[in-house]
């Protein structure tokens, strides 16, 4: 086999395992154009074994003026205040250490994925922090898995056998879901890591580990 022929077989080589990157990310507010992600965190699990790898969470600091602009309700959910928020990194700071931790963590595309609630919220308030093109030179995955499909699957395939509700009766949210598998609910006030512990302790009921029989470890 020539050195060509080598690369080629090692870049289409299905990888032996892959790890999940279970996100969350909380906000001042809904809208992209108007307001910032103000906490993020994340944990690194490999998705056959349910080994934890790494974690990472984060404050992100805003500007009076892009504080002046949020939503009420939003803070409402999550509880955060100026005098936590003005404690917290810059937004460049942040992203230059989600950067190192994948770096750390070799995240690349075809061996990890991403796994939120709401990835199209997460994935966007996300790109505030490490910008699209960015993300695109150290070649992080770009599928974002929601845990409301991976649901609605096993949703469907239990109430078409009759052993269950179809989706839309159960509802998606992810305290629905967790109401669904008899599990609690996430944490009041929402924060961060206490979102992505949720999705993984849901994830678990949902879709599992393979070659794990527990929770992963940590």
């Amino acid at each position: 086999m020539n050195k060509v022929e080598m690369i080629l077989n090692r870049c289409t080589r299905a990888p032996t395992s892959v790890l999940g990157i279970f996100l969350d990310t909380e906000t001042n507010g809904l809208n992209l154009r108007r307001h910032k992600v103000v906490e993020i965190a994340l944990k690194i699990i490999d998705i056959t074994t349910g080994e934890f790898k790494d974690s990472f969470e984060s404050l992100v600091s805003t500007s009076p003026e892009e504080w002046n602009i949020s939503d009420p309700e939003s803070l409402r959910v999550n509880g955060f205040t100026w005098e936590e928020i003005v404690k917290g990194k810059p937004a460049q700071e942040v992203g230059q250490s989600i950067i190192t931790c994948f770096a750390k963590n070799q995240i690349k595309r075809g061996e990890a994925v991403f796994i939120c609630q709401n990835p199209s919220f997460d994935r966007a308030f996300f790109s505030q922090l490490v910008d699209p093109d960015m993300q695109e030179k150290f070649l992080w995955p770009y599928h974002w898995l929601d845990l409301a499909s991976m649901f609605w699957v096993k949703a469907m395939e239990s109430a078409s056998q009759g052993k269950g509700h179809f989706p839309w009766k159960t509802g998606l949210s992810k305290d629905k879901i967790a109401q669904a598998y008899q599990l609690p609910s996430e944490a009041s006030p929402h924060r961060a890591m206490n979102g992505v512990n949720h999705l993984i302790l849901c994830y678990t009921a949902v879709v599992g580990f393979p070659s794990s029989n527990s929770y992963y470890s940590s």
